[in-house]
C-alpha cells in the first residue's frame, strides 16, 4: 500500500494532516490550520520539501529521543516526525517520508460541511 496524507479536524476546529507509511504508521505530523485550504497548501510544500534532505532537521528532544522536523524553503516547520528510539530509525523515518510524500494520496477525513 502506498503512503497517503490524511487531513484530520482537530478537537479545537483546526485542520491538520498526518502523513502514513504504506503500513499505516504515521512519519509526519502538521501542525494546526485555521482552514482546510492551508492545509492542503501544508500537504503540496511537505511533497515539495520532501524530496530534499536539505529541508530534514536532525533534532533530539531533552530526554534525549532523536525525531525530526521538516522545513520549508522560509524556514518554517510543516511538519514534525514522532520520538524515535535511535537515531538510525530516525534516519530511517526521514527516508519513508522522502519515499512516500511525493506521490502520496490525499485522504480527506473531515466533513466536508466545515471548511
Amino acid at each position: 500500500m502506498a503512503g497517503r496524507f490524511e487531513i484530520t479536524t482537530r478537537s479545537n476546529g483546526e485542520f491538520q494532516f498526518n502523513l502514513r507509511a504504506g503500513n499505516g504508521q504515521v512519519i509526519l505530523t502538521s501542525e494546526g490550520y485555521q482552514a482546510k485550504a492551508s492545509c492542503l497548501n501544508g500537504v503540496e510544500s511537505v511533497r515539495k520539501h520532501s524530496e530534499q534532505e536539505a529541508f530534514f532537521d536532525r533534532l533530539v528532544a531533552k530526554d534525549g529521543r532523536p525525531y525530526f522536523t521538516l522545513t520549508a524553503g522560509n524556514g518554517q516547520v510543516i511538519g514534525h516526525s514522532q520520538m524515535y528510539s535511535s537515531k538510525t530509525a530516525r534516519d530511517n523515518g526521514i527516508d519513508s517520508v522522502m519515499l512516500n510524500a511525493p506521490s502520496a494520496l490525499v485522504i480527506d477525513k473531515t466533513d466536508a460541511a466545515v471548511a
